[in-house]
């Protein structure tokens, strides 16, 4: 990949870097007496609570340059400076969080480690450098307390998302999931879709995957199964000023899904007449999507491809995806991005999604 600099004059703003809770021990401080006492009492202080299924020295969990010598990779501030805010010189980071509270079956457990993550970050992190902000982890499989959890952190406005997975219990547009995404509205805040399951049916369509590879490259159906989710079920018709992130998802897959459902949705439409026009100019206004990783073709004139075939240069915002392994060095720029179009990402379509960060 040939090298791309970053103008001097562009702050980027950095919507995926990766946070790790380094043992279930550290959230003990940020639980309240019942909680703490109960963790202890049944052994879960003594669990990390890891979220992914893959293995921990999997090369794309961690750089090779960026994993420490020890602990979690993104589990130390020190390194989170040295590896992306020097090198990057971000104006923002936005820091998310991906735990096994959020996936619990109990909801009262997964909402009181959701809660205890939220306080970690704002105490351990954000108030460690002006530059970072967060995103609110939350107990999805209740929407009730998922709220509750969204409307506690809305004062402190280093908080810019609401954090969900990608495959959970439910498809995300069902109405389950509506209060969630009324109290983000409300509160200028983007549904940050993060690639991931809850594991309560299997990433596969066709079953459960014997191999890493299967995993994921299933994500980005995944994702496809989202969209169709949010715009079939009306989600953008019901909350108009909604924004979706799209995080660690690939891009490259978006056009050949916008295809597909807007020939599909024109042959049905008269079953769902609140989609009152092509789907993939509703996902246009209401989506965006991180540029790592960005399977970017060896070609680089086929970028432009790919943009002219989305649509749009509003879509795209520049990430790092610390600690993952998707490209080298500070090469974090698909190649083949006219100047324009460079600014917009790094920074322009970040601050028109984030209200929080103005």
């Amino acid at each position: 990949m040939c090298k791309i600099v970053i103008p001097a004059s562009v702050r980027p703003i950095d919507c995926d870097v990766h946070l790790a809770v380094p043992n279930t021990r550290a959230l003990l401080p940020y639980l309240d007496d019942y909680w703490r006492e109960h963790i202890i009492r049944r052994g879960i202080d003594g669990d990390n609570l890891e979220l992914s299924a893959y293995p921990p020295n999997a090369p794309l969990n961690c750089r090779p340059d960026w994993r420490p010598q020890q602990g979690l990779p993104g589990s130390q501030f020190e390194q989170l400076r040295d590896h992306v805010l020097e090198p990057f010189q971000p104006r923002f980071v936005i820091c998310n969080v991906l735990h096994g509270s959020q996936i619990m079956f109990s909801e009262d457990l997964s909402a009181a480690l959701c809660r205890a993550i939220n306080n970690w970050i704002a105490a351990e992190w954000l108030d460690r450098d002006p530059r970072l902000r967060a995103s609110i982890v939350v107990p999805a499989h209740s929407p009730e307390l998922a709220v509750a959890e969204i409307e506690r952190r809305a004062d402190d406005r280093r908080f810019v998302q609401v954090l969900m997975l990608a495959m959970t219990e439910m498809p995300l547009g069902r109405r389950q999931h509506w209060p969630i995404y009324q109290a983000a509205e409300h509160l200028d805040l983007p549904i940050g879709i993060h690639a991931g399951s809850s594991f309560r049916h299997p990433p596969s369509a066709l079953g459960w995957s014997s191999y890493y590879l299967e995993d994921y490259v299933s994500q980005a159906p995944g994702f496809s199964g989202v969209l169709n989710s949010l715009v079939t079920e009306g989600v953008f018709n019901k909350f108009p000023r909604l924004k979706v992130v799209l995080i660690e998802s690939g891009v490259s897959w978006l056009p050949a899904h916008f295809w597909r459902i807007n020939k599909t949705w024109r042959g049905v439409r008269s079953e769902t007449p609140w989609v009152d026009r092509v789907p993939s100019e509703i996902i246009r206004e209401h989506v965006r999507l991180t540029v790592q990783p960005f399977d970017d073709p060896p070609d680089k004139a086929l970028v432009q491809t790919i943009l002219d075939e989305i649509g749009s240069d509003e879509m795209l915002l520049f990430s790092t995806d610390y600690p993952h392994w998707h490209f080298e060095g500070t090469d974090a720029i698909p190649p083949g991005l006219p100047s324009d179009v460079l600014t917009k990402i790094l920074a322009d379509n970040a601050l028109a999604t984030y209200a929080r960060l103005n």
